[in-house]
């Protein structure tokens, strides 16, 4: 994991508003959500079963995740890298494996090692800054 400094942590704003916003740039609320805390995630790279990911995390202040108008502080952002198993696998799943992919696998390495910090690094807090022009309206500071 590597985490990032950016403009963006300790910002606070509504939910729905910012939801909508990431949507547009390609982020999806993760899957790990509950309802004080969450956080928005995209893929910077994929390659075979190596996916470099940005997670934008944030707690919910006010309200609840499942509101639109719920207000939540972000936390500060990261780069992650899953490493999954893309051959095909003898076990309860292995028509799902058929294609090569198995959506209910673990991954071999949740939190892998990160190569070329400084280039995930630069491409996380490039991403981050293109959220902030884009949901700069909706933002406020802590």
């Amino acid at each position: 994991m590597l985490k990032l400094q950016t403009e963006l942590e300790g910002k606070h704003a509504y939910f729905g508003h910012v939801r909508e916003k990431f949507s547009d740039l390609g982020y999806d609320l993760g899957g790990n959500w509950e309802y004080d805390r969450g956080s928005f995630d995209a893929i910077l790279s994929c390659n075979g079963g190596e996916t470099i990911y940005i997670r934008v995390p944030f707690t919910v202040l006010k309200g609840a995740l499942d509101n639109y108008d719920a207000w939540i502080k972000f936390e500060t952002p990261f780069v992650i890298k899953h490493v999954v198993n893309i051959g095909l696998e003898k076990d309860e799943h292995s028509l799902l494996t058929a294609s090569g992919f198995n959506q209910f696998q673990d991954p071999v390495e949740l939190d892998g090692k990160l190569k070329q910090k400084s280039k995930w690094e630069e491409a996380g807090e490039k991403a981050v800054k293109r959220i902030i022009g884009y949901v700069n309206d909706g933002l406020s500071a802590s």
